[in-house]
């Protein structure tokens, strides 16, 4: 059960520098638009995982599906804020959000190393409208409501990972994960968000916390850098690309006889550009049947 939460009061230009106002292009030519940000955000996803017996190409076999619910999604927020500003106060209701499926997790395991191979696509099942919107200069856009919680595209990702052990124990481990991102044209606009690529890194220590090691506590430092590497493209598609950097940490605590375990992280974004730039904390709970 993964819970997620966002805030941030900040949104970035292409150069990393804080707004508080965007030029829209409407049809009736430029308009100068303020921009007030203060946005909260929730992601509520029961992660469903199971892991086969067999083997493929010499790697366990696993897959995963993840339901989300949330109250808002950042990328709508974002359209908003880059096409027509405003003031954005996140006052939407909480509801389905887009459908995440990984079919296909190969992993390999050794003594020192691990590595993984995965493909998974998000499913616009989620909440998606349009919107039109009058300008000062009473031009009209049209744009994805405030208060979407899908995106309204698919998106197809291909992952790989890898977990190093210094000592054949695994007690303590080096992670990285990268993960690139191709997205199709959103609905009922002609705009395709760019590609992405993100990568994800952390190390892990496990620390026992009685005599027989039945409770294991788990801490480490932790983040994430994110980069779009291509042109969104459309009428309505921003001319920048994104990117985002964020550092922080995890502590968890792991039961061994009933295989479950409870984690929470917790991150500060330092940069980003033509983004919102903010903090997130998660709360996860798992047990393995």
């Amino acid at each position: 059960m993964y819970n997620y939460y966002y805030s941030t009061d900040r949104l970035n230009d292409r150069n990393g520098n804080q707004v508080s106002s965007v030029t829209v292009n409407s049809p009736a030519g430029p308009v100068d638009v303020n921009v007030n940000v203060h946005l909260h955000s929730y992601v509520f996803a029961p992660v469903l995982m199971y892991a086969s017996s067999c083997k493929i190409l010499g790697a366990n076999y696993g897959a995963w599906i993840a339901p989300t619910f949330a109250n808002n999604t950042l990328g709508a927020e974002l359209s908003v804020a880059n096409r027509v500003g405003g003031s954005l106060n996140n006052n939407s209701s909480f509801g389905v959000g887009d459908l995440v499926v990984q079919p296909v997790w190969l992993d390999w395991k050794m003594n020192h190393l691990d590595l993984s191979l995965a493909y998974a696509f998000y499913a616009p099942v989620g909440r998606y409208n349009t919107r039109t919107v009058t300008l000062p200069n009473n031009a009209s856009v049209t744009v994805g409501s405030a208060n979407n919680i899908g995106l309204g595209y698919w998106t197809q990702q291909a992952q790989g990972a890898m977990a190093w052990y210094p000592w054949t124990n695994k007690a303590t481990a080096v992670m990285a994960t990268g993960t690139y991102e191709y997205n199709s044209e959103q609905r009922d606009t002609d705009v395709r968000p760019g590609q992405m690529l993100t990568l994800n890194w952390g190390i892990s220590q496990y620390l026992p916390l009685n005599k027989c090691k039945c409770l294991l506590l788990e801490v480490g430092p932790a983040g994430y850098d994110s980069w779009q590497i291509t042109d969104s493209t459309g009428s309505g598609a921003s001319s920048s690309r994104s990117q985002v950097h964020g550092v922080g940490g995890q502590v968890g605590l792991t039961y061994v006889p009933w295989n479950a375990f409870i984690t929470a992280h917790g991150y500060y974004e330092y940069a980003s550009e033509a983004r919102f730039q903010g903090a997130s904390i998660s709360l996860n709970l798992g047990i393995k049947f």
